[in-house]
This record gives structure tokens, sequence and C-alpha cells, in this order.
């Protein structure tokens, strides 16, 4: 039962820091990469769909995407879709082709992204917590139920305790690195 206790949840837990992952790739730095734009929904036909799943996106240069959608009349919408996105970006069309243009950051907005990075990265390391008090307080009601003695319940919680600083670092390595990403000029 122990067992079962400790690998929930540390796969709780490696889903957490995939998420933080996912969540600071999102997050734009002055070079330019196509999984920026993997939230981003465009119109196909009335439905909500990836940008991946209707065009290929590509890297022309350090800070120029390209999206070439496979049929020609959603270069409007890919566009339009790119605009209204939260990513500040601003496209245009050269042809059959969608280019997105990174802008450079300023001091001011690198300072900003700094500080969203650190909010998701509290974010994540709340949700570790989180799983570490259930997996505690699922081994307190074991020991409630004398289904385990308290030495395996006091050394689980220590082993849990363990994993949970491991994934902490973890999470702080990734939001130091992406820190690192994003005051490089």
């Amino acid at each position: 039962m122990m067992d079962e206790i400790k690998q929930s949840s540390e796969a709780k837990m490696k889903k957490s820091l995939e998420s933080l992952k996912t969540d600071l790739a999102k997050i734009r730095t002055g070079r330019a990469h196509v999984g920026i734009l993997d939230h981003v929904m465009v119109d196909y036909y009335g439905t909500p769909t990836a940008i991946a799943q209707v065009a290929n996106v590509t890297l022309i240069d350090a800070r120029t995407i390209a999206v070439s959608p496979w049929e020609k009349k959603m270069g409007h919408a890919i566009e339009k879709a790119i605009r209204d996105s939260d990513l500040g970006l601003n496209p245009s069309s050269q042809g059959d082709v969608v280019r997105v243009p990174m802008p450079a950051l300023t001091e001011q907005r690198r300072k900003d992204l700094n500080k969203i990075v650190k909010g998701e990265g509290e974010n994540a390391k709340v949700a570790v917590r989180n799983i570490r008090r259930d997996a505690n307080s699922q081994c307190k009601e074991l020991l409630k139920k004398k289904l385990i003695a308290e030495d395996e319940e006091r050394r689980s919680q220590e082993e849990i305790q363990k994993l949970t600083d491991r994934f902490i670092a973890d999470i702080d390595k990734a939001l130091v690195a992406k820190e690192a990403e994003l005051m490089a000029v």
C-alpha cells in the first residue's frame, strides 16, 4: 500500500513538473520557436483547431516563424487567430505563407515576464506540496486503521518529503533556466 501511495505521488509530481515546463514554453522570449503557437486555436469550419493541425509551422530564422496553411483559404483565419491571441504578435501574409516576426523584448517586458515565470513556478510548487500533503494524510489514515506500523508511516513520510524536495529542486532549475533565457539579449 505504501509503495502505491509513493508511486502515485511521484507520478502526480511528474505531471506537475511537465505542466510547468509546458507553461514556461508558452512564455515567449526574444527568439522564435514553433511551440509558441501550440495553444493558438484557429476557426476551422466552425471548430476551434490547433494551428499545427491545419498548417505546417516552421522557423525561417531566429526571429521569424512561417505558417504554411494546407488549404489556401485558411491563411486569413490563421493570421486572425495569431493576432487575437494573447501573445502580442503581429503576423503578415506573404502569398500562401503567414510570417510571424518575433519583436524584441524591452527590459520592462522581460521583468514582467520574469514575474509571470516566478508565479508559474510558485503554482507548481504549491501543487507538489499539495500532493505531499495528500500522500501524508493517506499514510496517517492507514496508521489509524492499524494497517501499517508507526515506524513505517514515519519512514514513508520521510521518503515522500525527499521526493517533494527533489521535485521542488527540479522546478527551481526549470525556473532559473527560463529566467536566464528571458534575460539573455
